[in-house]
């Protein structure tokens, strides 16, 4: 594992182990929940637009016992292709959710970095990732499996990415 990637690990560790978990709502999410999934992206290096294969991974808590329905979420991705070229993704923001019986669709707003290295040519641009999903409650104890698509903004030097995912995967709800 590269040092870089090692930092990114242990800063969403940290992150993820900062967040304040006090709030106390008992519907269908009642502390905030953790997710693993699967990824598919249509992602820019700078210039060419290339598809990647990954993974991706969330922890939600809902710190404010008044606003039961926002939560704030920190997101790890990592995607990779067979040429060498590797892409991690940490960004963090709000989300709002709503329950509809076993469905919890939500949308989110966040900002974070992207690590890109290509190469050897390794770059580092502010990201901005808007998206939303569904999460649909199993019949398994605190488990749900999640359908969630993204639109991953980047600027490097003169060039703009535009880039999306999608992902699936399972939920924990604790």
């Amino acid at each position: 594992m590269s040092k870089t990637a090692a930092a990114l690990l242990a800063f969403a560790g940290w992150f993820l182990c900062s967040i304040p978990m006090s709030a106390q709502f008992n519907g269908l999410l009642p502390n905030g929940n953790a997710y693993a999934g699967v990824s598919y992206a249509q992602l820019s290096n700078v210039v060419i637009k290339q598809s990647y294969r990954g993974w991706t991974g969330s922890y939600e808590a809902l710190p404010f016992s008044r606003y039961p329905r926002v939560g704030l979420v920190a997101d790890v991705s990592g995607f990779y292709r067979n040429n060498g070229l590797v892409q991690y993704n940490l960004v963090g923001g709000p989300r709002v959710s709503v329950n509809y019986g076993k469905w919890r669709p939500f949308v989110q707003a966040m900002v974070g970095i992207r690590h890109l290295n290509s190469g050897g040519f390794v770059y580092n641009p502010l990201e901005i990732d808007v998206g939303g999903g569904v999460d649909y409650k199993l019949w398994f104890k605190n488990f749900s499996w999640r359908f969630q698509g993204d639109y991953m903004h980047t600027h490097y030097l003169s060039a703009t990415q535009n880039d999306y995912r999608t992902s699936t995967g399972i939920v924990w709800r604790f």
